[in-house]
């Protein structure tokens, strides 16, 4: 009798184990009559109550699908399980072994005819009209299918999907990527949360101007109490300073040969990995801080140190092994900052010969502050949030945050550029109003205080003007309100300010984490029956639940909705 209780309490505890998560030892296992299984993965069990591991149905998989990249995890991480690219590689054919032939890999791709610059590592473009709309399902569903199978490693059961979204996404484009995800991977439902406002959140903050220096282009998004108020873009992002970087690589190279001889011409691949080695952004010349902001000026790297004793430039070897024959190029390495300066701030380039939509970074930042009321001004120039894949260029949130104070400094926030005739007058104006200003604050320097004079000791302080008592109840109470939060007048602004993010998918983890409901959530049975067309027009609709009768014996479950809608994409 005994025995066989010890052997009951021996396979609990085994259970208990794997309910939890954790790998079974194979002594609690030999007391099991059953073969060993893999244990079920519950991804609650980390940050949530111990009962949670029972409610597997209500567990996310957090999803960030960009341009060239597609991030997978679960809630609670800090950091995705898996960033899986779209590249040539990836979409090989059954029976395609090139890949483990040592020549094929020493071997130069060549871009194709009529493909644009990287072209083939990109799953989608906002330009739907060279768009294949069935290529990039055949690419996503491939994608999902890598992620599920080798890096989740769930059981069949479906999970939600949280799914992090550029906030302009063409509708053709987002309806493939929720037919695959409800198609082949039998999402239950699929809550959609925009890439600016899950960025805001993973700073930790409710409002911000967020610049999301991505592939095809730079958006700014301003972001009030985690709602976007303004939104401008710029095609000066990462592709365009891949493509200056191959540019400067191929000049160099080229140097050398002879006229009648072939030019050289690196590979994506090629320009990619030295961009991501050795390129950087110089910080702002010094020379140039208390002057005009334009015309075109140059910053070269020692002119801030007139006096500084000559030293040759630092070089780097940069190995080409793909090219015929293998060679080495020798450039400087204040040369590799300059793609940077061409593609994201082109200061050789006068402000009037800039289309809207190829504004350099500081002048769009600018723009997007410009446009906001002042009073969310304030607070989104105190709380500038630089991300996306570039920003991780060394020195290049340092330049932007420079290049703006430096523009605030020189025209404020006037909107107006050009008075015209009154131009002159203007400025008679401001510099008289700073001349008054700086000669009050002299006076008030100067000024002797009357406690020094002897002959006239100073009055005691009238009783309005004595400071009160202090209250220990006051004190006390004032120490429990500290516990919600910092006083008001605590936080910051009205000054340029760079704050850090953990990005757009950290941000998604924590609102699925912490089972935040989203204002578009999205039903497979609704969408596999209407589509997007299903969707109601309103842009936001409420997501308290709400007390309705729907006949007898027949009631709504809380929080369902009776419609759904595409809130900032509709």
């Amino acid at each position: 009798m005994s025995s066989s209780a010890g052997g009951e309490r021996k396979v609990s505890a085994s259970l208990g184990r794997s309910v939890r998560g954790q790998t079974p030892r194979i002594q609690d296992l030999a007391s099991t009559p059953e073969s060993p299984r893999t244990p079920l993965r519950s991804t609650s069990q980390w940050f949530s109550s111990p009962g949670g591991s029972f409610r597997t149905e209500e567990e996310y998989v957090v999803l960030e699908v960009g341009s060239r990249f597609v991030r997978g995890g679960f809630p609670g991480q800090s950091a995705p399980l898996c960033i899986l690219p779209f590249g040539p590689d990836e979409q090989r054919r059954l029976g395609d072994y090139r890949q483990w032939d040592p020549e094929y890999k020493m071997k130069r791709r060549k871009r194709k005819r009529g493909q644009e610059w990287g072209q083939e590592h990109e799953l989608y473009r906002t330009d739907l009209s060279k768009l294949d709309l069935g290529l990039l399902e055949d690419k996503l569903e491939r994608v999902m299918r890598e992620a599920y199978n080798k890096y989740f490693l769930l059981d069949p059961k479906p999970r939600r999907i949280l799914l992090a979204l550029p906030p302009r996404m063409p509708h053709p484009l987002m309806s493939t990527i929720l037919g695959v995800l409800f198609g082949s991977m039998q999402a239950p439902s699929i809550t959609l949360l925009s890439s600016p406002i899950l960025s805001t959140v993973a700073a930790g903050l409710r409002s911000a101007l967020v610049v999301d220096i991505g592939w095809a282009e730079t958006t700014v998004t301003g972001v009030y109490e985690y709602r976007e108020v303004h939104e401008a873009r710029s095609i000066r992002a990462g592709k365009m300073l891949s493509e200056e970087m191959a540019k400067l690589l191929n000049e160099e190279l080229n140097e050398d040969v002879e006229p009648g001889d072939p030019k050289i011409e690196v590979s994506f691949e090629e320009a990619e990995e030295v961009l991501t080695r050795v390129g950087w952004c110089k910080s702002r010349p010094k020379s140039n801080r208390n002057t005009l902001y334009f015309p075109a000026r140059t910053s070269p790297i020692l002119e801030e140190f007139e006096d500084a004793v000559e030293v040759p430039e630092p070089t780097v070897a940069i190995p080409f092994p793909k090219n015929t024959p293998p060679t080495e190029l020798i450039i400087a390495f204040a040369s590799l900052a300059k793609p940077a300066e061409a593609a994201l701030f082109a200061p050789q380039t006068a402000l009037n010969e800039f289309d809207d939509h190829e504004l350099p970074l500081h002048h769009l930042i600018y723009r997007a502050l410009l446009s906001l009321p002042m009073d969310v001004r304030r607070i989104c120039m105190s709380r500038i949030v630089i991300t996306g894949g570039v920003s991780n260029l060394p020195g290049l949130k340092t330049r932007i945050i420079a290049e703006l104070e430096a523009m605030v400094q020189q025209r404020g926030w006037d909107p107006v550029r050009s008075y015209g005739s009154a131009g002159a007058r203007r400025e008679a104006i401001l510099r008289q109003q700073r001349e008054n200003a700086e000669l009050r604050r002299e006076e008030g320097e100067d000024k002797v205080s009357e406690s020094l004079d002897p002959d006239n000791p100073p009055a005691p302080p009238s009783a309005g003007f004595q400071s009160p008592e202090e209250d220990p109840i006051d004190l006390k109470l004032a120490h429990i309100a500290l516990r919600n939060g910092p006083p008001p007048n605590a936080y910051v602004g009205g000054v340029i300010r760079g704050v850090e993010t953990l990005g757009a998918w950290a941000g998604a983890s924590l609102v699925a984490q912490l089972r935040i409901k989203g204002i578009v959530e999205i039903e497979r049975e609704k969408f596999l029956q209407h589509g997007l067309l299903g969707a109601s027009k309103d842009k936001e609709i409420s997501v308290v639940p709400q007390r309705q009768s729907m006949g007898p014996g027949v009631g709504r479950g809380a929080g369902e909705r009776a419609s759904w809608t595409l809130g900032v994409w509709a």
